[in-house]
């Protein structure tokens, strides 16, 4: 009988990251998934529906105390999957010449410099040949820009693009290392003028997410497992 696999999940408490836990236990999976504070949500509701399964974790990753101490309380536990799923965003419209210096900080550090700051810290506790990923976007795609608006948060995907591949070239023999846009969908930060529900999406973005398992290297990758433009 094989092994029950087990995946730590950066942020979970909603959107996609919270459908990716329910995706994930439904296919057998052992998941701690993350939440920012102590206020209840819906998967405090899931876990207590998957009691041996699920078990939730507090962490603000812009905190690097946090992170510490979550590093820490995990300190022995070892995952085949590691998955960041962090992201805000800054009014649609609101161009570089008119952001605040505050909002753009804000954006970097939440988008960018946080997730791969996880990245750095807990990939000793991915198993060798485990799958190490982050919810990127397609609008992280410098080539394929060519509308421009998300001024801020395109060049906060296109900066964690960024990092995660200086990381590939120190890191990527022993992981498949793994950059996810999943597309337009109807969450709190898409919308409900999104293209996709979640629903419509997350089988393949899971089914995307397994099969990077035992590769090497860095892959930038829609939901469907096909490669995005850098």
């Amino acid at each position: 009988m094989s092994k029950q696999k087990s995946a730590l999940i950066i942020g979970a408490s909603r959107g996609l990251g919270l459908a990716i836990v329910q995706e994930l236990l439904e296919r057998g999976w052992k998941v701690t998934g993350t939440v920012r504070d102590e206020k209840r949500t819906q998967v405090h509701a899931l876990a207590e529906q998957h009691q041996e399964h699920l078990e939730i974790e507090h962490v603000d990753i812009t905190e690097t105390n946090q992170i510490a101490a979550l590093k820490n309380r995990l300190s022995g536990r070892n995952f085949d999957l590691l998955f960041v799923n962090a992201g805000i965003t800054n009014e649609r419209y609101e161009t570089i010449g008119e952001v605040s210096t505050e909002e753009f900080v804000h954006v970097m550090v939440t988008n960018s410099l946080s997730p791969m700051r996880v990245v750095e810290q807990f990939t000793e506790n991915v198993r060798l040949g485990g799958t190490v990923g982050i919810m990127s976007s397609g609008q992280g795609s410098v080539a394929d820009n060519e509308k421009g608006e998300f001024e801020v948060y395109r060049a906060s995907k296109a900066a964690l693009n960024m990092l995660m591949r200086s990381f590939a070239a120190r890191r990527g023999k022993d992981y498949a290392l793994l950059l996810l846009a999943p597309g337009w969908v109807k969450t709190d930060m898409g919308g409900s003028n999104a293209k996709f529900t979640i629903e419509e999406v997350i089988h393949d973005i899971v089914d995307t997410i397994l099969a990077q398992e035992g590769g090497r290297g860095l892959q930038y990758l829609d939901r469907f497992g096909k490669t995005v433009r850098w």
